[in-house]
């Protein structure tokens, strides 16, 4: 099997056709440019390149392999594509350096861990697959689970599960990452979801699915600063839209859509005094919503990629120059 049809098989974009119809108004001009700053294995960049015939995309991704298979999968549409490799933070220097006059027509974001990484059990994002404690999306750098598990104090290990997985116990777990390390160190995921499994109490375990997911999630993050990344990325990709152009999210878990919303919010409220008639030239917001809260799968999507049940889906319109806000 080639490789530009074992990335179309392995990924199934999540709600293609929204993002695309949100992006639509931003990209109808021949020479519009969109940032994907989360290429993965380039569904969403083939949607796009389809149905815009005079757009060109280029994709960021930290990850080789993912930068490879997309290439390759998008190879057909030449040089209206190109791929760079780096986090998405570094989309306002993608924007200025590939866009026209230093901003682009639109930016995509599809957070969260992809198909590959998901799906390659060697990689040891998933505690379904015994494999190595790795979950770097970029293999090649930085320190994997394993590491982070061997040095952090249980102080430390205990903020990371109970902030980025929302593991109510953190402290339980924690302590027991800090008592099994002693004995010998933390280096395989079944390992790891057994100790989890030993920590929880056991009504606890009986609801909520499997119980090293919130711990599994939490490592991930932590391991990839994503949620710093994501801080970061949004306001530089909104100063680097053009005004008429269009900022695009899934998130797929609450601590990120919890960034993207009040990103969004504060940035659709103007700054005006209360009960004037009008808001002063200067104090107008700089985004519109386009999306009335979330917009979430419907039954078609879950049924066609489960992966989707989680997804909350964002977008935004820039109607002034975005300034970041205090």
């Amino acid at each position: 099997m080639g490789a530009e049809r074992t990335a179309r098989d392995l990924h199934v974009p999540v709600l293609l056709e929204e993002c695309l119809d949100l992006l639509a108004p931003a990209l109808a001009s021949s020479d519009a440019v969109l940032v994907d700053a989360t290429l993965g294995m380039g569904g969403h960049a083939e949607g796009a390149l389809r149905r815009f015939p005079g757009l060109r995309v280029v994709g960021i991704d930290r990850d080789p392999e993912a930068i490879s298979l997309a290439s390759r999968r998008l190879a057909p549409f030449g040089e209206r594509f190109a791929a760079v490799r780096t986090t998405y933070d570094h989309v306002d220097e993608v924007a200025a350096a590939h866009g026209r006059e230093g901003v682009v027509d639109g930016v995509l974001m599809d957070l969260g861990v992809s198909s590959l990484q998901l799906d390659e059990a060697e990689r040891g994002f998933s505690y379904s697959h015994d494999a190595p404690l790795d979950m770097r999306m970029d293999p090649t750098g930085g320190p994997s689970a394993a590491d982070l598990l061997a040095s952090a104090d249980e102080r430390e290990l205990t903020r990371i599960l109970r902030d980025y997985g929302e593991e109510r116990f953190a402290q339980r777990i924690a302590r027991a990452i800090v008592s099994e390390r002693r004995e010998r160190p933390l280096t395989r995921t079944s390992q790891l979801a057994d100790l989890v499994r030993g920590s929880i109490p056991a009504p606890a375990r009986r609801t909520g699915g499997n119980p090293s997911k919130r711990t599994f999630q939490a490592l991930r993050v932590a391991v990839n600063d994503e949620l710093r990344l994501l801080e970061d990325a949004l306001p530089r990709a909104l100063a680097h839209v053009r005004v008429g152009g269009r900022v695009v999210v899934e998130s797929y878990q609450s601590l990120e859509d919890r960034i993207v919303k009040t990103v969004f919010r504060q940035g659709s409220e103007d700054r005006a005094p209360a009960g004037l008639p009008i808001v002063p030239e200067g104090l107008e917001p700089p985004l519109r919503l386009l999306t009335r809260g979330a917009a979430r799968a419907d039954e078609r999507e879950l049924a066609r990629n489960p992966r989707s049940a989680s997804v909350r889906l964002r977008a935004v319109e820039v109607v002034s120059p975005w300034r970041s806000r205090p």
